[in-house]
């Protein structure tokens, strides 16, 4: 009995690639017959070779004009011939069930590509800045709008200047002539402070800043430094002069005139304490002529000291020594030299400024610098007499002999002149009490040379009077 098969007219939607009905056939499998109007088809044998290689006359046969104007079902156009000018009819493929290639061919349209991981990155990374940024705003918009945000007053930024006898004004003055000095000497290195005198680049300090001094650099404010040389020094003042080569601009500070300090008078200190440039303290004179004594360290008094001084409480600490002592106008009244601490014998004392600073008075460091600039020495002024710094009692005692088995009173010097005899207790200088052998030195040379004294005298229980022209004498 042979197989029946029932074909169906093909939807329209179906395609099939041109060549494969025919061509695609494999080998012993029977052409596709043509459509019958739908009727079922019996095929009673496989046909043969001859069948499926040669066409029928009426496969070959031309169609007619009016079969190809209006094609039925019951015939398949032939797609071998040209094509002509009319349009043209797209036939009916019907199904080959027995085709080598697929009938159906799905249009997914282009192929979809897959999202990378940079994408991703970069997304995210966007979305990330993104959010943040505007939750960044919308946080200091809800800070700023918020009624527990502290907000404090304060006064606005106001550029301007201060007046000239104020601490900050006389700072501004005095500071562009101010500087500081870093000695390295055989012993060591140390730190002081001195301020300009005059276009020629000349400087003030203390002689115990420069002292045994190999090198010296002067730093200037603006953080300009320079070497400097020593001009000459005189440690029985405690002043030296050193300069400076090729500097340009140089703000000299005006002296004052340490005659017109009066107790409670404001004062401003500058200088380097501890090696902090440019240090500006203030304070007030606390007293006049007290007499300071400093140095020693030798042994032998060469290198002692004798200041007049002017007290006060501006604070002062090592690395101040040579700077200025200024007034309300910025005028130099003093040059800062010295400092009380406690006792030394006091487990507790402090190193630094207690408030008893002590400072040359400025007439005193004139008339010095002048005469080392000058000569590279200074004077001291004398009486000529021989002290005994033993005596312990009021005044100053002129001693028995003088250095060396000689007489305590020069022959033919100031004191003898003056009518000065050795055991005489000198009392006042001017009116002022003195009440030892160094107030003496000090009152003394707190004066030039040639000036005229009045000495107080007790001898023998009777005071006098004398009258002495001070003498002078290189010091060291």
């Amino acid at each position: 009995m042979a197989d029946r098969q029932q074909t169906d007219p093909a939807p329209q939607w179906w395609s099939r690639p041109e060549g494969t009905a025919e061509g695609g056939r494999r080998e012993g499998v029977p052409a596709p017959r043509p459509e019958t109007g739908g009727e079922d088809h019996v095929q009673d044998a496989a046909p043969t070779p001859a069948e499926d290689a040669a066409p029928t006359p009426a496969e070959d046969a031309a169609p007619t004009p009016a079969e190809a104007a209006a094609p039925t079902p019951d015939k398949a156009p032939d797609l071998s011939e040209p094509a002509s000018d009319a349009p043209a009819v797209v036939p009916a493929v019907r199904y080959d069930p027995w085709g080598t290639e697929p009938l159906q061919v799905v249009d997914r349209g282009r192929t979809p590509r897959g999202i990378r991981l940079w994408q991703v990155v970069a997304l995210s990374l966007g979305t990330a800045l993104l959010a943040g940024g505007i939750g960044g705003y919308l946080g200091v918009l809800a800070e700023r709008q918020s009624n527990t945000r502290l907000e404090l007053p304060q006064a606005a930024a106001v550029d301007r200047g201060r007046a000239p006898d104020s601490v900050a004004g006389i700072a501004a003055t005095a500071l562009p002539g101010v500087v500081t000095l870093h000695v390295r000497g055989a012993k060591g290195s140390g730190t002081g402070t001195g301020f300009v005198l005059d276009q020629q680049g000349h400087i003030l300090t203390n002689s115990h800043v420069v002292a045994d001094s190999q090198q010296i650099t002067v730093t200037f404010s603006t953080g300009e430094s320079v070497t400097a040389t020593l001009v000459g020094r005189d440690s029985g003042y405690d002043l030296a002069v050193v300069k400076v080569e090729g500097v340009r601009g140089l703000r000299p500070l005006s002296l004052g005139n340490s005659e017109n300090v009066k107790v409670g008078d404001p004062v401003v200190a500058i200088g380097a304490p501890f090696d902090l440039s440019n240090t500006v303290t203030a304070g007030i004179i606390s007293a006049t002529g007290r007499p300071v004594t400093a140095g020693g360290d030798k042994g032998d008094g060469s290198d002692i000291s004798y200041v007049d001084a002017l007290q006060t409480d501006a604070p002062i600490n090592p690395g101040n020594s040579g700077g200025p002592l200024l007034d309300a106008k910025a005028h130099v009244v003093g040059i800062n030299s010295a400092i009380r601490g406690a006792d030394k014998d006091d487990s507790t004392r402090q190193g630094g400024s207690i408030g008893l600073g002590f400072a040359i008075p400025v007439n005193q460091g004139k008339r010095v610098a002048e005469e080392l600039i000058r000569t590279g020495r200074a004077t001291h002024p004398v009486i000529g007499v021989t002290l005994d710094m033993d005596y312990t009692g009021d005044g100053a005692r002129v001693g028995d002999k003088g250095e060396d088995g000689k007489p305590s009173v020069v022959a033919g010097g100031p004191g003898a002149v003056a009518g000065i005899r050795a055991g005489d207790v000198i009392t006042k200088v001017d009116g002022q009490r003195v009440r030892g052998g160094d107030e003496l030195i000090i009152k003394i040379r707190a004066h030039r040379p040639g000036d005229p004294l009045t000495l107080t005298v007790l001898r023998q229980g009777r005071e006098s009077t004398l009258r002495v022209v001070l003498g002078s004498a290189n010091g060291s």
